[in-house]
């Protein structure tokens, strides 16, 4: 039986004003942007080092209280909500950028840094982290969450960025994970254990992350399709061809309408792809054209090139305002599920176009955005809450959607994360492989006191 109240005196005694059981601020570390039940913790402790990290999680593990990491509360599965109480560990406040090695392209950071903030650091050395979820996600919950984004289908996930990482495990042991070597054969990834292990395994306090250097050349575009399914091949065929792309993007017309309304735009009202290459100057002008010659194939439209940096921030602060846009865009319903799923790349028209089917017989409004170069798609699913039949009809579709890409040999979600919203389809994708992921959670958290309740903890 776990003592919390006890746990909070003796945090409270370290934090003074730092530990808060305020229930506004409670409920803000407990509940997420979509219908995942949100429960709140009994208290938020905001730390400013590993080393408060560790006496906390000390103090937890000696009174079995629950442990639930926080950095900025942009994930979408409930990975934060709080369904047995405890601690939640906030580490907004450590946001500190703690070295960089501009000759090694890396760097290392707080667990609080987020993405704008550290690129902001960066501009002037040349230099940037490229990936980029749409929000502007600590990298600590980017790390947890094995994040990705709209530049995951040139410059890969956190799974491939993330070099090394500090984190404080259950027993309050702090330890220090991967080098800044960009490979190693000496024993097991550690590292590769705790990227995506969302706060189930170990508090992340300091991540050691990939740089790259800012292209000459950055050319982005948007180009609109007579359907979903042109968009989806021509994705495909310019990933096939090998053509480097950066970022290739798929916003169907519901989206468009709302993104036009929401950021007072005038795109034409059809599917339509953002795009974008990075290189040289001769290198993007060729790729541009090089796609441009395959879109026409699948009957798109002209398309509109935006080379300025204001012209392109722009564009793409409005792709990443999707989600707010459609929010919007339907005030008589309520969002109920921001879901993605990820397929091969060879299957991604037809997910896609059997998704919309689905949606259209069930007569569900559900916009489709996705990060086609990898094969990721979203369904942004809202319905009346208070209409009964609705809510089923939406949960039969949300859930044919998932068994549909695990059909095509693809995943429950390709960015999002499992939390508590998707947990129920663990063993569906991994079958006995559930298991042992248990077995690795048992062995470093016996007590379970690690966010417990999402992804494989029990």
């Amino acid at each position: 039986m776990n003592n919390v109240n006890q746990a909070i005196l003796e945090i409270r005694q370290i934090l003074g004003e730092r530990l808060s059981t305020a229930q506004i601020v409670r409920e803000h570390h407990g509940k997420d942007q979509t219908w995942n039940p949100g429960q709140p913790p009994d208290a938020v402790a905001y730390a400013l080092s590993t080393e408060e990290v560790q006496t906390i999680v000390q103090i937890c593990a000696r009174h079995k209280a629950p442990i639930i990491p926080f950095g900025t509360g942009t994930s979408l599965e409930g990975h934060f909500t709080a369904p047995h109480g405890g601690i939640c560990i906030d580490v907004s406040g450590m946001n500190q950028i703690l070295e960089v090695n501009s000759e090694d392209l890396d760097c290392r950071v707080q667990a609080g840094v987020t993405r704008k903030q550290l690129n902001t650091y960066l501009r002037d050395k040349g230099l940037f982290f490229p990936i980029d979820p749409g929000a502007d996600a600590s990298l600590g919950g980017m790390t947890a969450t094995r994040a990705s984004g709209t530049n995951a289908v040139r410059y890969g996930t956190m799974r491939e960025n993330v070099m090394g990482v500090t984190a404080v495990l259950a027993n309050g042991e702090i330890v220090r994970m991967g080098t800044r070597a960009r490979k190693s054969s000496a024993g097991y990834d550690l590292t590769r254990l705790m990227v995506g292990s969302e706060g189930t395994l170990g508090v992340i306090t300091e991540v050691g992350i990939k740089l790259y250097g800012i292209p000459e050349s950055i050319r982005a575009g948007v180009c609109a399709f007579p359907t979903v399914e042109a968009c989806c091949n021509t994705a495909i065929q310019v990933i096939q061809m090998g053509i480097p792309i950066a970022r290739i993007e798929l916003v169907d017309a519901e989206h468009i309408i709302a993104i036009n309304a929401y950021s007072k735009l005038t795109m034409v009202v059809q599917p339509t792809l953002f795009v974008e290459f990075h290189g040289t100057d001769a290198a993007t002008h060729e790729q541009a054209n090089m796609f441009a010659d395959i879109a026409s194939e699948f009957g798109a439209g002209p398309i509109e090139w935006a080379t300025q940096e204001e012209d392109r921030a722009k564009l793409w602060q409005a792709r990443h305002d999707a989600f707010w846009a459609t929010k919007a865009i339907k005030p008589g319903k309520e969002e109920s599920i921001a879901t993605d799923v990820c397929v091969p790349i060879s299957r991604l028209a037809e997910c896609v176009v059997e998704t919309q089917k689905d949606l259209e017989q069930n007569n569900i409004y559900g916009p489709i955005i996705g990060h086609v170069g990898d094969g990721n798609f979203h369904v942004v699913l809202f319905c009346d809450r208070s209409d009964a039949a609705e809510v089923k009809r939406v949960k039969a579709v949300y859930e044919r959607l998932i068994k549909r890409a695990l059909a095509m040999g693809g995943t429950c979600t390709g960015e999002h994360g499992i939390g508590s919203g998707k947990r129920e389809y663990l063993a569906l994708e991994h079958g006995n492989g559930l298991d042992v992921m248990r077995s690795i959670k048992a062995a470093l958290d016996p007590l379970n006191i690690m966010n417990p309740g999402k992804n494989a903890a029990p």
